[in-house]
């Protein structure tokens, strides 16, 4: 397989992304943090792709990724009034939400009855979220290697393995999200990132 890299600077080369994905290629994107590797996000083949393109463990589900927030109910089961206020308070950005996953998206995203989710903070990838639909998205690299924040960086480690690169160029932060579960009783911090856990508590604590 050749890996094409396309510049988003046309109406043509995001006809290219759009429609690449709606036919089930791999495309990888930038995001406001790293680059990542995207599919539909309801087809079980499509998902399949992911975890054999980066080796990644069955153990570990793929993120879901959405362009608004009136795409929630497509990916979840439970749109909670606490999902909300932190969806109008951080999305677009870089906190990482776990939910209840919906039951019509495919087995295979996630080993468990919950599902991450976010909305990026990046033009290019929020308009193609928005056009196409809810992605499930996991960082542009092999299991075990580092992030990648160029386009160059996604090609090093995946060209030949993947359809297409979007270069949106580098990522702001290069690093993860922050990742918090709200499917507990009370909201745990999976993964610390660029938004803080204590602005999280003053978001939900405000009237």
């Amino acid at each position: 397989m050749k890996t094409k890299i396309i510049k988003p600077i046309s109406k043509l080369t995001f006809q290219i992304a759009t429609t690449a994905l709606t036919i089930g290629k791999v495309v990888a994107i930038p995001t406001d943090t790293v680059y990542g590797i995207a599919v539909k996000a309801d087809r079980f083949k499509n998902v399949e792709k992911l975890y054999k393109i980066k080796s990644r463990e069955r153990t570990k589900a793929i993120p879901v990724l959405l362009g608004e927030i009136d795409q929630l109910p497509q990916v979840t089961s439970d749109v909670s009034p606490e999902l909300l206020k932190l969806a109008e308070s951080f999305w677009p950005g870089a906190l990482t939400i776990i939910v209840p996953k919906h039951p019509r998206l495919p087995d295979n995203i996630s080993p468990y009855p919950t599902l991450g989710i976010r909305i990026p903070n990046h033009p290019i990838t929020l308009k193609i979220l928005k056009s196409v639909g809810p992605l499930a998205v996991t960082s542009a690299n092999l299991s075990g290697e580092s992030d990648s924040s160029t386009a160059e960086e996604v090609h090093s480690q995946l060209g030949g393995l993947i359809d297409l690169i979007i270069d949106g160029g580098k990522t702001k932060t290069g690093l993860p999200s922050t990742v918090i579960d709200l499917t507990g009783n009370k909201i745990k911090v999976l993964r610390e990132g660029p938004i803080s856990f204590e602005n999280i508590q003053k978001v939900l604590s405000s009237n």
